[in-house]
């Protein structure tokens, strides 16, 4: 499959490695060697956990890469990864605090994701595919609703709302994380209130270069790096984000991203452009967990004002923490995530 990546992908290349970019669509680097992702290592697929899932779409049947983490019988939580494209790795920290606390969950790398089968067929980068897929993973690897806990993050988190609105008689839980239930106002939060604390000389050559579509110009990358990501996607310098970031975002499904959600985190222009579901959260009411960090790409009012509309939620909002929360402050992120998850295994939020 061809990788044309997103901008993100390049500009952390650029950022970690301090070197130009190869000229590969993908901007990763010829030399293995200077690949950050070199040392994040592929799974093997007879590696203890792992399960290639089959999923029957309309365009054929495929396999899905699934990997257990720990076992047990009453809590077993699916975690969604965001992009749409990006890869379960992000969700490496899940096993410093899970596997102790006895959670049971499953990495799970979705359809034309890294480990996954790849049709790249834009036909299924739909988000009712995406609830098909997640509920036939769901059945394949026994969850129901007296151990189902659905976890996602990100474009995760709208397909867990999504599949909830369509499923939620097969869940215990629900974490919605990173997530606003509404692509415009996370457009408007973007362009109203997150843009204008930028630099305006630098905010306006990133939005020349967008006008342009000129997504893979290193200086694009670097800006929007630099001045936007480090600020609210992974709060610290590039040449410290750990190498499974890094691998995620070099491995993503840069076609699936752009076509979905557009160039950038600075705001969506893909085809979910206008997808809000924010009207439709009172009909779910499995116990639901909001989190996110109080730096966001997403606005933690707007986050707030979802769980007063879900009808049996909690909230967790991190401080000094970007949308990929599990690095920034993961103290706070595991602690309410292990929290709700116990005390809905202990029936306190029935």
């Amino acid at each position: 499959m061809r990788k044309l990546l997103p901008i993100a992908i390049s500009a952390l290349v650029l950022g970690l490695a301090a070197c130009t970019p190869s000229a590969g669509p993908a901007g990763a680097p010829d030399n293995p060697a200077a690949d950050p992702a070199a040392d994040v290592p592929a799974a093997a697929p007879d590696e203890a956990g792992v399960r290639m899932v089959p999923i029957s779409t309309p365009k054929g049947n495929f396999k899905v890469w699934t990997k257990q983490v720990g076992d047990n019988p009453r809590i077993k939580v699916l975690l969604l990864h965001g992009g749409p494209g990006a890869t379960y790795e992000l969700f490496k920290p899940f096993e410093d605090y899970f596997s102790p606390a006895g959670i049971e969950f499953f990495y799970y790398d979705q359809l034309d994701s890294w480990l996954s089968d790849q049709p790249n067929d834009p036909d299924l980068w739909t988000i009712e595919a995406a609830v098909s897929e997640v509920d036939q993973v769901r059945e394949a690897l026994g969850l129901d609703a007296d151990n189902f806990y659905l976890y996602g993050q990100s474009w995760g988190g709208m397909l867990g709302m999504e599949y909830a609105l369509a499923h939620q008689d097969h869940l215990k839980g629900l974490i919605i994380s990173n997530m606003m239930a509404s692509i415009p106002a996370y457009n408007d939060y973007s362009k109203n209130v997150l843009q204008p604390q930028m630099d305006p000389d630098v905010l306006k050559e990133i939005l020349d270069f967008e006008a342009a579509g000129d997504f893979h110009n290193p200086r694009y990358m670097e800006l929007l790096m630099n001045s936007y990501y480090t600020q609210h996607i992974l709060r610290r310098p590039v040449e410290e984000w750990p190498p499974e970031v890094l691998g995620s975002f070099d491995h993503m499904n840069g076609e699936k991203y752009l076509a979905m959600q557009g160039p950038s985190e600075m705001g969506a222009g893909g085809s979910l452009v206008d997808w809000d579901r924010l009207a439709d959260l009172h009909r779910i009411t499995v116990p639901t967990l909001i989190t996110g960090g109080q730096e966001d790409t997403m606005d933690p009012a707007f986050m707030a004002k979802m769980a007063e509309e879900i009808p049996n939620a909690e909230l967790n909002i991190c401080p000094d923490a970007g949308h990929l929360t599990q690095y920034d402050n993961p103290d706070c992120y595991f602690t309410g995530m292990i929290d709700f998850i116990e005390s809905v295994d202990e029936g306190e939020t029935e």
